[in-house]
């Protein structure tokens, strides 16, 4: 396959790659520590870091699989990936934003614990049921996608090979197929139900519930811890959320295809590169273990 990526605008394609570079060091470097600091660190071993070890693995895994093609693509004259690179990509998008939505999910069941129910937080959010939660949305993501990649590559495509993005994504293989592609949009739009939809509900309800502890809260500083607790995991939400949708909603014409590349860019290298310092900035027990590892403490 090419792909076209930016390569109608040349004089952006070197900016693009040294500022990518530079995001990818830092994602990957941010999303490495927090695993390596939740693994040694014996402070970390709790719900909250183990679910955020996970999201950090998935932000590595969303980076990599789709990065360092783009960059080598960006260097030279060369746009092409080869089939098995581009099956490989498409099974890592699908599978990580599925498995990502439930995940959001299951974090945002945890702080309302947390919150709502701080006396039996660890009786309820015991081991077993984080592993269960945690393979919950591994399996469910992985499972679309094993479902979704095959159906979407076997479209006829009749020669076309040129793809207009940087990434091997479903809707832009979707778009260079010569069928009628509705029973896969149709697909597509029944298993966003229990992916996307319900994860996205369970959220809301999560922190409607949440918002409404914190109102009873007498005291400021109890209201202030208690929105500490939460303000990391909605930032991270709102921009994973946000960006999806806009994307989604946009009509399919050129401008929002390439509108679409710069989305695609935002949420496959700069939320995995913000995640990291969004949960560490305020967070006094990653700090306290990175402080630790360097000897400072």
């Amino acid at each position: 396959f090419i792909l076209l990526g930016f390569s109608d605008r040349p004089k952006l394609e070197m900016v693009l790659f040294f500022t990518n570079m530079m995001f990818y060091f830092l994602a990957v470097m941010g999303n490495s520590s927090i695993i390596f600091l939740s693994l040694v660190d014996p402070r970390l071993h709790r719900p909250m870091y183990f679910f955020l070890c996970n999201l950090s693995l998935l932000d590595l895994c969303y980076t990599s699989s789709s990065i360092p093609q783009m960059l080598v693509n960006l260097w030279g004259p060369e746009k092409t990936i080869t089939y098995m690179g581009c099956v490989i990509q498409l099974f890592a998008f699908l599978s990580v934003g599925g498995i990502e939505c439930i995940l959001l999910s299951v974090m945002a069941y945890d702080r309302f614990v947390a919150v709502c129910k701080p006396l039996h937080y660890m009786t309820i959010m015991h081991p077993q049921l984080c592993l269960r939660l945690a393979a919950c949305a591994w399996l469910t993501g992985i499972a679309n996608s094993i479902l979704m990649s095959p159906v979407t590559m076997s479209l006829e495509r009749c020669g076309h090979r040129r793809i207009n993005h940087f990434v091997c994504e479903m809707p832009a293989i979707m778009h260079i197929s010569c069928v009628d592609t509705s029973r896969v949009e149709g697909l597509v739009f029944f298993l966003a139900i229990p992916i996307v939809l319900v994860p996205l509900t369970m959220i809301l309800v999560s922190y409607g519930y949440i918002a409404a502890a914190v109102l009873r809260i007498q005291s400021a500083a109890g209201r202030r811890k208690a929105f500490n607790t939460c303000s990391s995991h909605m930032i991270v939400v709102s921009l994973f959320y946000s960006t999806i949708i806009y994307m989604y909603m946009q009509p399919g014409n050129v401008a929002s295809q390439d509108q679409g590349k710069f989305l695609t860019l935002f949420y496959c290298l700069v939320t995995p590169t913000l995640n990291p310092f969004i949960y560490t900035l305020r967070n006094k027990d990653v700090k306290g273990a990175m402080w630790k590892v360097l000897g400072k403490d």
